[in-house]
């Protein structure tokens, strides 16, 4: 490492995807760090811990619950495949919280362990700048006086975001999804307010278990930057497959409290809801609260994110930021994509500059989606000439059950070079299907390459590489049946 007189030759503030990644790369070429952490183990009143959001309160915990909240509905199928299965089957909330708290519990202190044995100091408490290279830690964030400083060479901000709710009447009487993933019982009403993963993926959740659930969006049609074809499919899946009453161009204008103890949401339109439970899903804002930001000039863009170049460091030459903090792609593997290139360059003798090209997405609703590369509406706008690959068809194992679901894929292909610009999924195992599919997206595969890769029969990733005759065209940003 460089000499310098500083404690440290790096100092982390946030244990999440992106800050653990960076802390223990970095040490690993070398680098004396320390990682700072307001709690170790997972739950109120901070809720994150280590390991950030996704372990503690975001994609771990949300999985475990979307296994759980799909085996009511396996329990049906099975049913068509010759099974037993007794009637007034019955859930506990209770064992399923539990269960997934110990797993939770026992993930934080694998992340423990592995920053211990990679030799990164970890300390307990909120980080904040009080210069270019010193960072005071207090255990009372907005408290005057901190119970240390320490100094680093290098200074990471990892910290994530946090949920936002609205101002509207009633708004603390609303959860977000930290408090979702701590309820002592499944609501027998909920209304999730928002559109995006996590208002879809809970709205999903929820319902496999058992409660009525209203969605209420602002917009026309929630997942915003997916492809607008499979949105509009997950919408019809949801509402007709499911029974999620999905209101759109809907906003809520107030919440009380009734004498029961019930909530009662009126919407801007006049509309009111009867509910147990309010969730906004709103959105997540970059985490800079009491961070000290101010005080040493470190730039934000205009949505409250810090500011950094590709390179992930701020205006401030020490001072860098990856993450959900720095709002690029809000996505757990590319927190540690940032979070990796950072710790290689500065201290691994490497030139590596974060990727955002071609990241693969998916949303754990039910049926899930997921995607890689442009969506119909982005190809449209870039390239000249567009293929579309379309195929819906009902998933082999429904053909037994008689359910009311089907399965869309898409490939995109830019004409000019054969190469494929986009694949997309509604349908069983969408995520498990396209990561792989990304690989070839990434590599720059062409049509011809899918052509020619033989299935897996039988199974619907197969369709993937079966779908022979375009649907339809994108000329010049016009559909057409047919190329003039």
């Amino acid at each position: 490492m460089a000499k310098h007189n500083f404690m440290y030759d790096l100092v982390v503030i946030g244990a999440g995807s992106g800050g653990v990644r960076a802390a223990r790369i970095s040490a690993g070429h070398g680098a004396k760090v320390a990682l700072i952490e307001p709690q170790m183990h997972h739950g109120p009143p901070y809720f994150s811990a280590l390991g950030g959001t996704c372990v503690n309160v975001g994609c771990v915990p949300k999985k475990l619950m979307v296994f759980g909240s799909h085996m009511l509905h396996d329990m049906h199928y099975a049913k068509h495949y010759g099974w037993n299965v007794p009637e007034g089957i019955t859930h506990n909330w209770t064992t399923l919280m539990a269960n997934k708290d110990k797993e939770i519990s026992r993930l934080n202190g694998i992340y423990g362990n592995m920053l211990k044995n990679a030799g990164v100091e970890l300390m307990e408490g909120w980080g904040s700048l009080v210069d270019a290279n010193t960072v005071a830690i207090k255990s009372d964030r907005a408290g005057d006086k901190p119970d240390k400083t320490i100094t680093g060479n290098k200074i990471l901000l990892a910290p994530g975001g946090w949920p936002f709710i609205p101002d509207l009447p009633g708004k603390e009487l609303c959860i977000t999804s930290n408090e979702a993933f701590y309820l002592k019982d499944c609501p027998k009403k909920i209304v999730i307010v928002g559109g995006g993963y996590i208002a879809v993926e809970f709205a999903c959740i929820f319902k496999g278990y058992g409660a009525d659930v209203t969605q209420l969006y602002r917009g026309p049609m929630f997942l915003r930057g997916f492809d607008d074809d499979i949105r509009r499919h997950l919408y019809n899946e949801m509402k007709e497959g499911l029974g999620i009453d999905v209101r759109l161009e809907t906003n809520p204008a107030k919440v009380e409290k009734q004498p029961d103890g019930s909530l009662l949401l009126t919407t801007e339109k006049g509309d009111t809801i009867a509910t147990d439970i309010v969730m906004f899903a709103t959105g997540r804002k970059a985490n800079t609260a009491h961070l000290g930001l101010d005080k040493v000039g470190v730039e934000l863009n205009p949505d409250g994110a810090i500011k950094v170049d590709e390179y992930s460091k701020s205006n401030i030459d020490s001072i860098y930021a990856v993450g959900d903090v720095t709002n690029r792609i809000n996505l757990t593997p590319v927190a540690l994509h940032e979070g990796h290139c950072f710790a290689d360059t500065l201290f691994g003798g490497k030139d590596r500059r974060p990727n955002h090209e071609h990241v693969a997405a998916a949303v754990f609703s039910q049926p899930p989606i997921s995607g890689v590369g442009l969506t119909q509406e982005q190809a449209a706008k870039k390239h000249k000439k567009v293929a579309v690959y379309r195929s819906s068809f009902r998933p082999m194992l429904h053909t037994m059950t008689g359910a009311n679901t089907r399965a869309l894929m898409k490939i995109l292909v830019d004409m000019e070079t054969d190469k494929v610009i986009g694949v997309h999924m509604n349908g069983p195992d969408a995520a498990e299907i396209v990561q792989g599919i990304a690989i070839a997206v990434k590599m720059g595969a062409t049509k011809a390459d899918f052509d020619a890769t033989i299935g897996i029969h039988p199974s619907s990733a197969e369709e993937f590489v079966t779908m022979r005759t375009a649907s339809y065209y994108l000329v010049d940003g016009e559909k057409l049946d047919k190329l003039p």
